[in-house]
């Protein structure tokens, strides 16, 4: 497999990973976040920038072979929305400072993937 395709696929299972944290912690009751607004925030900008659509797309596209292009595309599209969410975490550190460790974590992994 290439070393590539591996990169892209860790990355989309980091934000399958982060979309299931946002919305587990958005769905108890007894969650560490009190304020319920700020995670519901990042909820909406996760569903308007396609995060689902975006992962499952970079798994499907490099399940058999490496298309470089496509992939670069959707890493770039993901990056603009992860900037935004970080961004607000950032200002809303205190109620969402939980979230600073995945973020970080996918910024990361984008970086393997810049040309």
């Amino acid at each position: 497999m290439n070393f590539e395709m591996q990169k892209a696929n860790m990355l989309a299972e980091h934000i399958n990973g982060f979309i299931q944290y946002v919305q587990r912690g958005y769905k108890r009751e007894n969650s560490l976040y009190s304020n319920k607004d700020k995670l519901f925030q990042i909820k909406l900008w996760m569903e308007e920038f396609k995060f689902q659509i975006i992962a499952d797309e970079i798994l499907r596209i490099n399940q058999f072979s490496w298309d470089e292009k496509y992939t670069y595309y959707l890493v770039d599209q993901f990056r603009k929305g992860i900037n935004i969410i970080e961004e607000y975490v950032t200002n809303n550190y205190n109620d969402l400072f939980l979230f600073t460790a995945r973020l970080y974590t996918l910024k990361n992994l984008i970086q393997l993937l810049q040309k």
